[in-house]
């Protein structure tokens, strides 16, 4: 065998060697992104549920806050406004 084959028989399986290790630790990176992403998804899409339960809420609320009579008792026991001759005492 002449040195140039010599060579070439070293250096090919350490250039496969460290291409093959490039590959399973770009491999191992992207799955450890993929999984951070999950956990991401999972998370928002629990936020995006307790978001649309508040827009329930709220949207009932100004539902109810259309209604003058509402209206009226919620600022008088949420904000202790009073009618005219009401005295209002506040207990904790």
């Amino acid at each position: 065998m002449k040195a140039k084959d010599r060579r070439r028989m070293v250096l090919l399986p350490i250039i496969c060697f460290f291409i093959i290790c490039l590959c399973i630790i770009s491999s191992v990176s992207n799955l450890a992104k993929i999984r951070e992403k999950k956990l991401e998804k999972a998370e928002l899409t629990k936020k995006l549920e307790e978001l649309k339960e508040e827009e329930i809420t709220l949207t009932d609320d100004v539902e109810k806050l259309k209604n003058p009579e509402y209206a009226a008792r919620y600022a008088r026991e949420k904000y202790l406004y009073s009618k005219y001759g009401e005295k209002i005492l506040k207990i904790d």
